[in-house]
């Protein structure tokens, strides 16, 4: 269940506009991170007041969560893949995108009232 939280200052023409960058985000992120697009958690916002480099010019700040497949190899692959994709699809240079990637480990994920290693094992136990 990979979670992202983007911001950008980049505003786009209408709520429905910034919906579809949403979707497609999800979809590239699912094929990008390797996980269903059904298990994303996004949450995307937009901030005129987010500053990258000391001004305000287009910029995406984001954190990306997954669990077990995050480490530097993926965290390389992975950058290039977003900020391409941000400048693509929102004109933002790629020095100006700015991603944390993160595996919190499943012991500090919290879904359906418990958590991830919870969940895990019991799943185990039942195969």
């Amino acid at each position: 269940m990979p979670l992202i939280w983007l911001t950008t200052n980049v505003k786009l023409e209408s709520d429905d506009a910034f919906r579809t960058f949403v979707c497609d985000f999800r979809r590239f992120a699912a094929q990008t991170i390797g996980k269903d697009e059904n298990v994303f958690i996004i949450d995307c916002q937009y901030n005129p007041f987010l500053t990258c480099r000391g001004g305000f010019e287009p910029s995406v700040l984001g954190q990306i969560m997954s669990l077990s497949n995050t480490n530097p190899e993926n965290s390389i692959i992975w950058s290039k893949a977003f900020s391409d994709f941000f400048e693509e699809k929102l004109g933002v240079p790629p020095e100006r995108t700015v991603l944390a990637f993160l595996d919190p480990g499943p012991d500090y994920i919290s879904m359906k009232g418990t958590t991830a290693s919870v969940i895990r094992a019991n799943a185990a136990k039942q195969s």
